[in-house]
Parts: structure tokens; sequence; C-alpha cells
């Protein structure tokens, strides 16, 4: 029985996601209501309460279905172990672009944070969250890019802070402005060029040298 009940609380959990991805991608954060999501959900706003604490949580839930399929290879480009670190960040970064222009629920999600959410007072804790998962990618990203200049992959005199920042800004601005426009270039079917666009950024330009 307590499995069961698990199981069944695990299953209206999904429902819930379900229906705040399909609510928050035709309408919008900011004009998607609980009850809105409820009524998608077949289920009560008490349900809701049950799972998530506010509407900044749930979406918070959803950005969080997205890290999953990356982080082994996160992780082991950013191991001092590691032999290949550049290799492996490369790989993160092309199999980055397929799931966002190939796999359906990863554009959607992907399109509501970058074109669909504003940061309205409701969604302060959102803000503060994002800000947080900024930094901390910046800082990861850093750390491969100090593995990668450690096995001579990148220039010893890098700045590998400036440079986390500018991948990071790069790659966003590659996946917000295909998301706007999507015929405006081809991002699945040139993935790997774009990615080492972006490397080359890292290896070539005179201004990312301490």
């Amino acid at each position: 029985m307590v499995r069961r009940t698990k199981e069944e609380a695990q299953e209206t959990r999904s429902q819930i996601l379900d229906a705040a991805e399909q609510a928050f991608y035709e309408r919008g954060v900011a004009r998607t209501t609980l009850a809105d999501i409820a009524a998608l959900a077949g289920v009560t706003r008490g349900a809701i309460y049950w799972h998530f604490s506010n509407k900044s949580d749930l979406l918070q839930a959803l950005l969080d279905t997205l890290h999953e399929p990356l982080d082994e290879l996160a992780r082991a480009s950013e191991s001092e172990d590691e032999l290949d670190p550049l290799g492996c960040m490369r790989k993160l970064l092309i199999r980055l672009f397929h799931q966002v222009a190939l796999d359906p629920k990863t554009r959607r999600i992907n399109e509501i944070l970058f074109h669909k959410c504003e940061f309205t007072d409701e969604m302060c804790d959102m803000r503060r969250q994002r800000q947080t998962h900024s930094l901390e990618c910046n800082l990861r990203i850093g750390l491969t890019l100090r593995n990668a200049v450690h096995r001579g992959q990148l220039p010893e005199n890098l700045d590998t802070t400036r440079g986390a920042v500018c991948l990071h800004a790069y790659i966003n601005g590659l996946i917000g402005q295909w998301l706007l426009v999507p015929d405006s270039f081809q991002l699945q079917q040139e993935a790997e060029r774009w990615v080492e666009a972006g490397l080359d950024m890292l290896r070539l330009s005179p201004s990312l040298r301490n």
C-alpha cells in the first residue's frame, strides 16, 4: 500500500509538471496561474501545493529535468583525472545543441525559460535561482577550462574566468537566438561548427589572455 501511494504521488507530480510545461509554453509564465495548471492536470490546487511551494518552485522543477542527461559529461570534464577535458566539453555542447533542436520537450522548456518567463515579483525566487545557477555554470566551465590548459589543450595564458563568462554567454546567445528565429541558422546540422567557433574564441582571442 505504501509503495502504491508513492507511485501515485509520483504520477501526480509528473501530471502537474506536464501540465505546467504546456501552460507555460502556450500562455507564458506570468499569465499562467496555479489554477490553470491544476485544471490541465486534472488535480486540485492543494495537490500542486503538496508537491511544489509556488509557481517559481514548479518552474525550477521543470528546468531540473533538463540537466540530468548532461551531468555525466559535465562531471567528467571537471575532473582533474580526465585526459581530454576539452573533448568532453565539445561532446557536451554538441549534444546540448542537438537536444534543443531535436527533442520537443527540451526545446519547449528552453523556449519557456528564454522567451516566456518574466522575473516579476512572484518570480523573485526564480530570479535568485537563475542568478545562482549562472554563477555556478561559470565556475564549472572555468574549472573545465583550467583542466584543458593543464592538459595543453588551451593556451597557458588563457584567462579562464573571462573565458568561462564569454563561452557561457556565447552558448546562451546561440540557443536564445535560434529559439526565437529557428530559420535564421541551422543549430543541429551545424552543431559541431558552432561549438568549434566558441572554442576557437578561447584558443585565439588576444582579449582572453592574462
